[in-house]
């Protein structure tokens, strides 16, 4: 057992911000001397002072020996890893090093359709070809939730020489599948499973959460520290255990997707926000689990509103919910406000501009909030105050939405990509209004974010139903991202 009371990584970042010498290296605002005035009134001046570079005693991050070694063996025992990179360009650089580490130029992938938009970028890096799989979706909600068992070995049966599955757990929506049986199919192809769990670093940390991806038999997992727990914006972490994964090529993916200027004030953040959990996890989680679930009941009583919860139905099988939804991060909200004749895009704008209540994402039919170890019982108060007025004075004639708009796009994902991702978006292409794309091969990533699910990828056929699904988003106060042109009035496509 290690010392999880140390933070080896803070404390040497500590002592070199407070020795005195001349700085003759990067950055060039020499521990905040040379900063601007207005950046040293908005953060005062101590931060600069540890705004550092890879100093002797502060370790390499590509090739650590010292205190990132030390602090990164630190978290991969809390975390249940056999060994944890620390990762400063995001859970993105994660992703796309999990791909570049275990696919090569033809090699197949399986993943689900609704993965986030680093999986496509890890595709194109790679040229990997991705056998995309459904998720299970719930036509009533219009929310795609996990790949299901059944179908992870459906394709594995069609492509026996996948080289890996990769998976997304939870989903945006607080939603977890049956990862262990997942795990459990993937491994008697003797490949690796490998986890997107951006949003579920505080699973390992109290029982009463989900189960945590490598306790589930996952071998490589993503985590955003920064997301739910209480490390700096960008800092995350990848874990991984067993032999099913060289740990040399995730060095050197990791190597292609990183700055080779890591912020040590990120770094910092992981190690401090490792140590935080390792001795209060539970009891910050207790807290938590606390404010969600009067969050939950409160708002769940507020005629017209109603909250995501796992089915009562169990599925075959004997857990609880469905194959595509086993379990819910009860940390997660997402509030259905379509019965009040309101969008989630309308919701999310009164309840920010009037109760300055502010969601993590809207959709047509949704709010989602994350509710973390930083919330406070106030800020619960104002959440259910602001939905109680909402209710009450904001409420319009019947909404009418469609219910089956995801279900009408995934359809469209059986069919093959005419290019792989990477041949797609090197390939000559050109810039042609909306209405001259149906039928035409994308050469761009387009998708409303948050939460940053491509709808269209490049080498996929752009389709009416998808255009039109774009278009309603965009038209309900979404936003259009990743594509040159954020207003969505051209799309670049392949040349022909």
């Amino acid at each position: 057992m290690l010392n999880q009371n140390q933070i080896p990584l803070l404390d040497a970042l500590k002592a070199n911000a407070a020795r005195l010498h001349a700085p003759f290296y990067t950055p060039g605002h020499k521990q905040g001397e040379g900063i601007s005035q207005s950046l040293a009134d908005l953060f005062g001046k101590a931060v600069f002072r540890a705004d550092l570079t890879e100093l002797a005693d502060l370790d390499n991050l590509f090739a650590p020996q010292g205190v990132i070694q030390e602090a990164q063996q630190l978290a991969a025992e809390v975390f249940g890893a056999s060994q944890t990179w620390f990762l400063v360009n995001g859970s993105t650089c994660g992703i796309e090093a999990a791909i570049l580490a275990t696919c090569g130029t033809g090699d197949k992938i399986i993943l689900p359709r609704n993965v986030h938009s680093s999986a496509i970028a890890g595709l194109i890096l790679s040229g990997a070809i991705p056998i995309f799989l459904n998720p299970e979706y719930d036509p009533v909600l219009d929310i795609a939730h996990s790949i299901t068992p059944n179908t992870v070995e459906s394709a594995l049966q069609q492509h026996p020489n996948a080289k890996a599955v990769l998976t997304v757990y939870p989903t945006y929506y607080g939603v977890c599948g049956n990862l262990s049986a997942i795990a459990s199919i993937t491994h008697q192809y003797n490949i690796p499973l490998l986890v997107d769990e951006a949003h579920g670093a505080h699973f390992a940390f109290h029982p009463e959460l989900p189960t945590p991806a490598l306790a589930a038999g996952a071998d490589l997992t993503v985590q955003s520290i920064h997301k739910v727990l209480g490390a700096m914006t960008q800092a995350s972490m990848l874990h991984i255990q067993g032999n099913r994964i060289d740990c040399d090529r995730i060095s050197k993916a990791l190597q292609l997707v990183q700055s080779t200027s890591p912020s040590y004030l990120l770094l910092a953040s992981l190690d401090a926000a490792r140590q935080q959990m390792a001795l209060h996890g539970k009891m910050l989680m207790s807290r938590t689990l606390q404010l969600a679930d009067e969050a939950r009941t409160k708002i769940s009583q507020i005629p017209g509103l109603s909250v995501l919860q796992i089915p009562s139905k169990p599925y075959q099988g004997g857990l609880g919910g469905s194959p595509g939804f086993v379990a819910l991060d009860e940390t997660r909200l997402t509030v259905t406000v379509s019965s009040l004749g309101l969008t989630g895009f309308e919701s999310e704008e009164i309840l920010d501009e009037k109760f300055a209540v502010t969601a993590e994402f809207a959709s047509l039919q949704h709010l989602t909030f994350i509710i973390s170890l930083g919330n406070t019982p106030a800020d619960i108060e104002q959440l259910v105050q602001g939905f109680t007025t909402l209710a009450k004075e904001y409420r319009q004639p019947n909404l009418t939405i469609n219910n089956h708009i995801w279900e009408n796009l995934v359809s469209k994902v059986s069919h093959p990509l005419h290019f792989s991702p990477r041949e797609a978006f090197f390939a000559v292409s050109e810039i042609l209004p909306l209405i001259q794309t149906n039928q035409r091969i994308c050469a761009e990533i387009v998708c409303p974010y948050p939460p940053g699910i491509p709808v269209l990828m490049p080498g996929e056929v752009i389709t009416k139903p998808v255009l039109n699904y774009l278009q309603q988003i965009q038209a309900m106060g979404g936003f259009i991202t990743g594509c040159n042109d954020t207003s969505f009035k051209t799309l670049k496509v392949l040349k022909i």
